[in-house]
């Protein structure tokens, strides 16, 4: 998409730092200079805002990623794109079958309902949940590194979503201050949500979260 659009050397596309590395190495293979914003808190998707005051005269496009099942705010990101006259492309998630998407949407509400001691998902109707990805609270990575040990060792699946942000791994490193990405990628921890759960399954999850979500203090 971005070398039909004619995009390429002496061009930077903004994307998303918190994810995976193949979004940025498309730009570079349309070779194009890849140019990092924050994400939004609640969404994990890029923060308008911080799009807007990413941009400089070189700017030819963003790249909006719709993340875990939330989707980002492709309206407001477009309304910055043609304010400063840039292309807006997504990249999307795949959308499961509306069984297996109703069954993880009830998963996902069984267990917001009941977890504690961790954050859990801002979800609204048109989230998917293709992951269901919480916060957990205190000191940043090593208590959720701790968490999720704990958490494995009774039984349960998880797994760190996004281990290092793309701005920090050696082929892309930006000397660039990203809160939210920084912190999203210390907090947070993906839990089993997938739609051939049972409610044992469930419950075990949360069984084994709320055993432990109330050691962990936020931090101050």
């Amino acid at each position: 998409m971005l070398r039909a659009a004619g995009i390429g050397h002496g061009d930077e596309v903004i994307v998303p730092a918190y994810g995976n590395a193949e979004v940025a190495e498309a730009v570079v293979l349309a070779g194009a200079m890849p140019v990092f914003a924050d994400i939004e808190q609640s969404t994990f998707c890029l923060d308008a805002d911080a799009v807007a005051a990413a941009m400089t005269a070189r700017t030819a496009a963003v790249i909006v990623v719709h993340r875990f099942g939330n989707q980002a705010d492709v309206g407001r990101m477009r309304d910055v794109g043609r304010r400063h006259g840039v292309l807006v492309l997504e990249q999307g998630e795949l959308d499961a079958p509306y069984d297996e998407l109703a069954q993880r949407r009830a998963h996902a509400a069984y267990l917001s309902g009941r977890l504690s001691g961790v954050v859990t998902p801002d979800g609204g109707a048109a989230h998917s949940y293709q992951q269901y990805v919480v916060r957990v609270p205190g000191n940043g990575r090593p208590d959720r590194d701790a968490f999720a040990r704990a958490v494995r060792a009774k039984g349960v699946d998880c797994r760190v979503p996004v281990k290092i942000p793309v701005h920090r791994m050696p082929e892309f490193r930006r000397d660039v201050a990203l809160p939210e990405t920084e912190r999203a990628a210390d907090e947070t921890l993906a839990l089993p949500v997938d739609a051939s759960l049972s409610r044992r399954d469930l419950q075990r999850v949360v069984s084994a979260c709320n055993a432990l979500g109330g050691l962990l203090q936020p931090a101050f």
